[in-house]
Formats: structure tokens, sequence, C-alpha cells
């Protein structure tokens, strides 16, 4: 590990429908908007370590509780900077963070949205998206370990009522995303049989 560390969330989609037995939906999960788009379900919020790419902090929570809220359990007492989409814009103003020695020492490298970024004329550098881009390119590393969990292991609906359960299955897939990633990291490696 590297002492830097890559937040982010996803929303994972639970049944809509209340066509069952008890004629309810899951009390633990709410509707979001994502775009233009409402979804309901639940959020997985995830700490990824910058240098590897391996998560090292899984937290939960109902879809409608917003990425920020989460970001303190994400990062680790060792961590010097932070790397975040712009949904975590202003995280060095919040009591959690400011009121902590270690967090309050963290360097935040948070994405801008790209309307917030001046325009320039067409002879001049752009260094303001310069700078967003190698942000960018640094803090990819946490959509691998989501396309892990819903490509490769097909978790893009939540299979349990409530979010404890949901959270117990995530830890089992993010560990195995975690060796697959350290696996296609180290083709050559081939273990000792003894």
């Amino acid at each position: 590990m590297h002492g830097g560390t890559i937040v982010d969330a996803t929303i994972i989609n639970a049944p809509s429908s209340t066509k069952k037995k008890d004629k309810k939906r899951d009390p633990e999960m709410h509707q979001t908007k994502k775009g233009n788009e409402w979804k309901f379900g639940m959020k997985c919020h995830i700490g990824v370590d910058a240098g590897t790419g391996i998560v090292h902090t899984i937290t939960a929570t109902s879809g409608n509780v917003h990425d920020i809220f989460e970001a303190s359990k994400l990062l680790r007492e060792d961590d010097e900077f932070a790397y975040g989409d712009s949904g975590y814009i202003g995280i060095e103003k919040r009591e959690e963070i400011k009121n902590n020695e270690h967090f309050s020492k963290i360097d935040f490298r948070i994405n801008r949205r790209p309307k917030s970024l001046p325009r320039v004329s067409d002879n001049a550098i752009d260094w303001e998206r310069y700078i967003e881009k190698r942000k960018s390119s640094v803090r990819c590393k946490v959509e691998h370990a989501f396309k892990y969990i819903k490509d490769t292991f097909n978790f893009r609906k939540v299979r349990y009522r409530g979010i404890a359960k949901n959270l117990n299955k995530l830890n089992v897939l993010f560990a195995c995303a975690n060796l697959l990633m350290v696996k296609r990291a180290n083709k050559d490696f081939k273990p000792i049989m003894g």
C-alpha cells in the first residue's frame, strides 16, 4: 500500500416491485437520481489504494445517502493524499476531517466539475483541464474494482433484503476482485508448490 486512497461510490439496484407476499419494498433501500434517471437500491462506498488499486475499505448505505458522508470511513490513518470525483468537493471542510489530526493533514485531490473550469483561447495551454485529466488518470483505478463486481461477478442487483446481508456479499466479492487484480498484475508469478 502506497499512502494514498481513492474514494468512490456506486449504486447497486434493488427490485422496486411490490408484487411480493407482504406487498412492500425493502425498507432499507431508497431512491436516488443519477443524471436524469431515478434508481432504487443501495450505495456501495469503497476506498482503494492509489498505488495498487486494491480495495481496502468497504461500506454500504441506502441509495439516498450522499457520497461525502461516508468518505471519512474510507480513509486510512497513514494516508498522505486522497482522490475523489466531484461528489467529494468540500470534504476538507467537514467536521470529521477537520477535527481528526491525521485526516486534517491529507492532501485532497478532488476533481472539479467540468462546467466550473474556465474557458481558454485556442492558442493557450489549458492547464486547468490538464491537471483535471491527471487527477482522473489516477482516480480511474477505483472504477476497475466496480467493473469486476458488476461485470465479472454480475452483481448489478442486490440478492438479499437489507443492507447488512448485501454488505457481507460485497466483502466477499471485493476480496475475490482483489485476488483477481493481483493475479492479473503478476501474470508471470508462479507459486512454488511444497
